[in-house]
C-alpha cells in the first residue's frame, strides 16, 4: 500500500512584495530655501565718554548698514546741566562720507574712487560755505611713485603738486603775498640712513627742521636742530625692562625740559609719571585699558585714567581729574 502524501505539499505560499520606503526629509518650505532671505538686524554700538576736567559728556552712536558696506554715526556732547552740543550725523561708506553739523545746518560731503588701474580721484566740498577741494593721484613706474595735483574749487590761481617718492616728498604751491605779488612755494622732506640711524629733512617757509634718530632695543637718541633760528634740542629713551621706560627731552634755547616714567603692569594697566618745566608742572597717572588702543579691546570694553596734576608753585592747589570710556554693543 502506498504512502499517503501530506495535505500541505500542494499549498504553493507567495511571499508579499517588499516596497521601498524613502526616508529623506521632505524639501523645505520657500523660505528656507532662499526665496525669502531675511537680512540680519545691524548691531548698535554705544560709545559714552567723561572728562572730569571739562564736566562734559560724549557720546557716539553707530550702526553698521547693509551688511558693513556703510556705516550710520550719530555724535553729540552734554554739560553736567544736560544742554546737548555739537550734534552730528555721518554716513560713511566707501567712495562716499556725508557729515551735517545739526546746529549750523551744514554738511560737509567726501569722495573718493578710482577712475582707472593707477589713477584715484578724491573730492571735498562745504555745502554752506560753496567751497572745496579735488585733488587727482596718479601712480608712476608703480604705486612707490606718485604725483598729487590738487586744487581748490573755485579754482584760485595753480593747482597744488606734490611728488612722493619711498625717501620723502616734495611739493609745489603758488601762494600770495601782500594781496599782490604771488610766488611759488616748494615745501619738502626726505629721510635717509645715516650711521645706524635715520636722518630727516623737512623744509617748509624758508626753515630747514634736522633731526636724527638712533634706535636700539634698549635705548633711542633723537637730536634735532631749526635753521635758519639754530634751536637746538633733544630727546632720550631708555628701557630699563619690558616694562619700565624713562624719556627724557631738552630745548637748549628755552633750558625748558620735560621728563617722564612708565610702568606697564600688563597691557591694560599702566602707570606713568612726570614733570615739565615749562609749565612748572608735575603729574603722575593711572590707565585701565589699553591707552593707545579702542575701548572694545579693553575689559568689559572700559578705559580708565586717573590723573593728579601738582603745580610746583602751589601744591595745595593740587587736582585730581579722570576720564572714563564704555563701550555697549547693542
Amino acid at each position: 500500500m502506498a504512502e499517503s502524501v501530506p495535505a500541505t505539499s500542494g499549498i504553493i505560499i507567495v511571499s508579499p512584495a517588499v516596497t521601498s520606503v524613502d526616508a529623506s526629509p521632505p524639501p523645505p518650505p520657500p523660505a528656507a530655501r532662499g526665496f525669502l532671505r531675511v537680512p540680519p538686524r545691524p548691531g548698535v554700538r554705544v560709545t559714552s565718554e567723561f572728562d572730569s576736567d571739562s564736566s562734559r559728556f560724549f557720546h557716539k552712536v553707530s550702526c553698521k548698514l547693509f551688511d558693513s558696506l556703510a556705516k550710520f554715526k550719530l555724535s553729540f556732547q552734554n554739560n553736567d546741566k544736560g544742554e546737548i552740543s555739537d550734534p552730528c550725523l555721518a554716513f560713511t561708506s566707501k567712495y562716499l562720507s556725508l557729515h551735517y553739523d545739526l546746529e549750523s545746518h551744514n554738511a560737509f560731503l567726501h569722495s573718493s574712487l578710482n577712475l582707472v588701474p593707477g589713477l584715484h580721484l578724491k573730492a571735498a566740498h562745504d555745502v554752506k560755505a560753496h567751497q572745496g577741494e579735488v585733488t587727482v593721484v596718479a601712480d608712476i613706474a608703480g604705486p612707490a611713485y606718485k604725483l598729487e595735483l590738487s586744487s581748490t574749487v573755485p579754482t584760485v590761481g595753480m593747482p597744488k603738486a606734490t611728488f612722493k617718492f619711498p625717501l620723502g616728498e616734495v611739493s609745489l604751491n603758488e601762494r600770495e603775498e601782500e594781496e599782490v605779488t604771488k610766488t611759488l612755494s616748494v615745501s619738502g622732506t626726505a629721510k635717509s640712513h645715516i650711521l645706524n640711524g635715520i636722518c630727516t629733512a623737512q623744509y617748509n617757509d624758508e626753515s630747514l627742521n634736522l633731526r636724527y634718530l638712533f634706535k636700539d632695543e634698549q635705548m633711542a637718541f633723537i637730536p634735532s636742530i631749526s635753521l635758519p633760528s639754530n634751536a637746538l634740542a633733544f630727546a632720550f629713551k631708555r628701557r630699563f625692562s619690558p616694562s619700565d621706560k624713562l624719556s627724557y627731552w631738552y630745548d637748549f634755547n628755552s633750558n625748558d625740559w620735560s621728563a617722564a616714567y612708565k610702568h606697564t603692569v600688563v597691557k591694560d594697566y599702566k602707570f606713568k609719571a612726570g614733570y615739565d618745566s615749562k609749565v612748572r608742572l608735575g603729574w603722575a597717572s593711572l590707565w585701565v585699558g589699553d591707552e593707545s588702543g579702542k575701548a572694545k579691546t579693553a575689559p568689559m570694553k572700559m578705559k580708565v585714567q586717573f590723573m593728579l596734576q601738582v603745580p610746583q608753585d602751589d601744591i595745595k592747589s593740587s587736582t585730581l581729574m579722570f576720564r572714563v570710556k564704555k563701550r555697549w554693543d547693542i
